[in-house]
């Protein structure tokens, strides 16, 4: 599965589950880390977990391993390192304090519908 591909099935299980703002960063020309950095919002602590969850859940099915996640259980940012694809859970808060949005803006925002 690309990376594309991988992208798009987290979003939907992202979108599943309600996610709110979500965003999609294409930092393949900018980091080797991975090639798209896909940030959403949750609600509250259960909310996070539970996008998190589907997320896991359905890349998984489709055969796609999860490398590494952080911040599961404080939930206040998940990080979830599919290789290729990274995910971004935050709660409101620590969104608006991390803004990784601006912190990675040499990548391009894209929308799903850009996605191959």
């Amino acid at each position: 599965m690309n990376s594309e591909d991988m992208t798009k099935l987290a979003i939907a299980a992202l979108e599943d589950k309600k996610a709110e703002d979500i965003r999609i960063i294409d930092i393949r020309e900018v980091s080797v880390i991975a090639d798209y950095f896909i940030i959403a919002s949750g609600n509250n602590r259960s909310q996070i977990q539970t996008l998190a969850d589907n997320v896991q859940e359905k890349l998984g099915r489709a055969g796609v391993a999860l490398k590494q996640v952080e911040g599961y259980d404080n939930a206040n940012w998940v990080l979830m390192d599919f290789r290729d694809v990274v995910v971004h859970i935050f709660d409101r808060e620590n969104r608006l304090f991390y803004d990784l949005e601006r912190i990675w803006r040499d990548g391009r925002q894209i929308e799903p519908s850009e996605l191959q």
